[in-house]
């Protein structure tokens, strides 16, 4: 009987593309869902297509996140590979965001996006802005260099940029908008935070199109700068992103 390879991300050590629990599935018709990309993902599909030529049951390996696969992640992650008799139906996707910084603002929103229907990777350089609990859908990033994060989001992200440093805050955006397949680009900050913004990235050579993709300020309603507040109303404007809102408005009759 044909049957696929389940690959579950077993343990993770440092830093890691993606966090234990993780699946996807190798049959002979295709692939579904993602350990991470990259060489890691490429090595994990050749090990799976290799169980399904010769019909084994179960393999575990541990791998380094180093030269040697061609990733600079600098952590390990151990992979269980196990033989089941089908590939899991699709499920929707969960949307996947991206929060860089850790600030009042920061921490508020990752509490509301902890307990909403997504995937959030919260990226900061400082380990003790981190609050020591941290809810089961988050993954805590410590990166002193969080724009390398960018390259790491699956397509259709949403990225959320509110650092302590305005440089730092340019050059991921910087790097989120170059990618061109982001779902959300926002920032943090006010109208005159926003106006220069575009205009050292019109200095840099950013496309009309490119720069008209960052949303800045953000969230739904402007008034306030309680954090909880903006927490609230960007996450609001998350949400009225999602593929569940979408298809609400779609089924909505017009008026």
């Amino acid at each position: 009987m044909p049957f696929a390879v389940e690959i579950v991300v077993v343990e993770t050590r440092g830093s890691a593309p993606r966090e234990a629990g993780t699946r996807m599935w190798v049959s002979a018709a295709g692939t579904h869902g993602s350990i991470g990309g990259g060489n890691l993902e490429y090595t994990a599909l050749k090990i799976a297509r290799e169980m399904l030529l010769s019909g084994e049951e179960r393999r575990q390996r541990k791998f380094a996140l180093g030269d040697a696969l061609g990733q600079c992640c600098g952590g390990s992650v151990t992979l269980a590979f196990g033989r089941v008799e089908r590939v899991p139906e699709e499920r929707p996707a969960e949307m996947q965001v991206v929060l860089f910084g850790a600030g009042h603002v920061g921490k508020e929103l990752a509490r509301i996006l902890g307990r909403l229907p997504c995937r959030l990777t919260w990226v900061d350089p400082r380990p003790e802005m981190f609050p020591a609990e941290i809810a089961s859908n988050t993954r805590v990033v410590i990166e002193e260099e969080p724009a390398w994060m960018v390259d790491e989001a699956p397509a259709g992200a949403c990225y959320v940029v509110m650092t302590h440093s305005h440089a730092l805050d340019l050059e991921i955006v910087e790097h989120a908008l170059k990618r061109n397949d982001t779902r959300f680009v926002g920032l943090i900050g006010s109208d005159t935070k926003a106006a220069k913004f575009r205009a050292r990235l019109r200095q840099k050579g950013f496309s009309a199109t490119q720069i008209s993709a960052l949303v800045s300020p953000i969230g739904l309603v402007k008034s306030g700068k309680h954090p909880a507040q903006v927490a609230v109303s960007v996450a609001a404007q998350l949400l009225s992103l999602s593929p569940l809102e979408e298809r609400r408005q779609a089924a909505s009759p017009s008026t």
